[in-house]
């Protein structure tokens, strides 16, 4: 069974370098805050994005987004606002999905942005 870390690292990357690909500016990985962890920090014209990232070799139990939960919402939306207040940030703020299904066959990134709002 492969290391759970590793998969998220490479999926990091992959979203990052896509990211990046897109006009965004990586602020920050694996930014924590206590028990909290925003995957990927980044920016693109003058907003703020909160990324989650979900890789799976499949999507037979699911597309990756489906298991961003609402209790993992709450936790990006609080971990976000931590880091907000800690950089004294005064930006538009989003919460973006990158889903990711890699095999040896398929690389799909899919990019939902606005994929939930604080709040809802």
């Amino acid at each position: 069974m492969p290391n759970n870390i590793a998969l998220g690292n490479e999926g990091e990357e992959i979203a990052s370098t896509y990211l990046v690909k897109k006009g965004f500016s990586i602020l920050a990985k694996n930014w924590r805050y206590k028990h909290l962890e925003i995957d990927i920090i980044a920016s693109i014209n003058n907003t703020l994005v909160i990324v989650e990232v979900k890789l799976r070799s499949s999507d037979f139990f699911g597309n990756p987004e489906d298991f961003v939960t609402r209790s993992k919402q709450k936790k990006l939306i609080k971990a976000a606002d931590f880091y907000i207040k800690e950089n004294n940030i005064n930006w538009e703020t989003r919460f973006d999905i990158i889903a990711i299904t890699k095999n040896e066959n398929v690389l799909k990134v899919e990019h939902f942005e606005g994929a939930f709002y604080p709040g809802l």
